[in-house]
């Protein structure tokens, strides 16, 4: 294998001298410190894919809040705050990681179908940046606890402008039967209804259409339609100054061919000419998907009677997303076969007793051995963050890496601390 970057992702995990390196810390010294299991990632990519994205709308006024959903690791959170990012949040405990990584609540986006009281209760006393709603109820529910807490909270009408975003089905969010949004011929009447209820002041429209869009076709479509609706709104006297795009750009996992953030920035000022508006980006998977790796160690070798399996110490409590999706990730050794090395047809599954815990069918990989390291590539996004427990199998460390240093950011539990979480009720207790 070539002294190169082995396969779709970031630059910062390349080979040299015949390893896989994160940046300078080859991916084996981590194994050694920390075991296997563990997902890698990198600050340089990190820092490149953020710089990238706002580069791209620097003529603009545009807010860039990561979407936390994607990796919530406080570390890397703080990694794109320190640059200047805002984040958007689904949930009360995403809101308290953006706030423990530095982000203040007048940088925090809160979004989502089903927040709870409580949640906006929380939200709404860290002087939340923006909420956008996606029912009439909650415009009410939002109203109620400002007027409660004494505040007046900017909201933003999420649009659901029934635009198919041609990616997988379950990451999918635009279309009519979605449960998300407001649907487009209701949003105007939302908009004035939230005019007249104490405690909230419009600020915008909002729209996301889903994750990991690889065409601009379906973008434009949906952002046409909100900006429509934006100009008419305006002419009935409403102010409305901000217009929330959401995230959904893709990233190469294999052999898809996402448009450059700078033809999506340009289709952006295409559709909103002549809008004097603050414009607002939810991105996620596309500044930490390439970001980050997943290393495992092999088992054992398998022969099957139709197949070879390799059996690695990663299983889909770690990584979903093949399970889940189908989702395809690249799979390397961390040490580079030879060049003239012959590579075969193998399935590389986890340890589970699921036959769902596979990464790959069929993949061609060279010879690998009981104690081989092989690296999961673009696993930055959705990756360790949809991680469970399963099987009682700890979650697996995360490291950042940061030029030739490296630090555990989310350390592996012990079985002492997993077992600690239950607790015997007093019929079942010893006497």
């Amino acid at each position: 294998m070539s002294e190169a970057e082995p396969a779709p992702g970031s630059p910062d995990f390349a080979y040299r001298g015949g390893e896989l390196h994160a940046e300078d810390v080859p991916l084996a010294r981590i194994a050694a410190a920390v075991g296997t299991p563990f997902y890698c990632y990198s600050s340089a990519a990190l820092e490149r894919r953020y710089r990238r994205f706002t580069a791209a709308f620097a003529d603009r006024r545009a807010d860039v809040f990561y979407s936390v959903k994607a990796n919530s690791n406080v570390a890397v959170i703080r990694t794109l705050a320190r640059l200047g990012a805002g984040a958007d949040v689904v949930s009360e405990g995403e809101f308290r990681r953006a706030l423990a990584a530095g982000i203040p609540g007048s940088r925090i986006v809160f979004s989502g179908v089903g927040k709870t009281e409580a949640e906006l209760s929380f939200a709404l006393a860290h002087d939340v940046h923006q909420v956008n709603v996606e029912s009439e109820f909650e415009l009410s529910m939002v109203s109620n606890v400002a007027t409660r807490l004494g505040k007046t909270t900017p909201v933003a009408i999420r649009v659901n402008p029934d635009v198919d975003a041609r990616t997988h089905a379950k990451i999918a969010t635009g279309k009519k039967e979605n449960k998300f949004g407001i649907d487009l011929t209701h949003a105007a009447g939302a908009v004035r209804r939230a005019a007249q209820l104490p405690g909230l002041s419009p600020a915008g429209i909002a729209v996301h259409i889903g994750s990991q869009l690889t065409e601009l076709a379906p973008f434009e479509l949906a952002f046409q339609r909100v900006a429509g609706l934006m100009r008419a709104l305006r002419d009935e006297g409403f102010t409305l100054p901000r217009l929330d795009l959401g995230g959904g750009l893709g990233i190469r996992y294999r052999q898809e061919a996402p448009p450059a953030i700078e033809d999506y920035a340009a289709m952006v000022r295409r559709v909103t000419h002549g809008l004097d508006l603050d414009l607002a980006f939810e991105p996620g998977r596309w500044i930490v998907g390439n970001a980050g790796v997943l290393v495992a160690r092999v088992l054992h070798a398998k022969d099957g009677v139709t197949r070879r399996f390799v059996v690695v110490d990663a299983a889909m409590n770690d990584l979903i997303r093949p399970g889940l999706y189908d989702a395809w990730h690249e799979i390397v050794p961390v040490l580079a076969a030879e060049a003239d090395a012959a590579s075969q047809p193998v399935d590389v599954v986890g340890p589970i007793c699921e036959t769902g815990d596979s990464f790959a069918a069929q993949r061609l990989l060279p010879a690998l051995v009981s104690g081989d390291l092989v690296a999961l590539l673009s696993v930055g996004a959705y990756g360790a963050v949809m991680s469970s427990s399963y099987n009682t199998r700890p979650l697996v460390p995360e490291v950042l890496v940061r030029g030739d240093a490296f630090a555990v950011i989310r350390a592996r539990p012990s079985y002492e601390e997993i077992l600690s979480q239950d607790r015997m009720p007093e019929w079942l207790a010893e006497r």
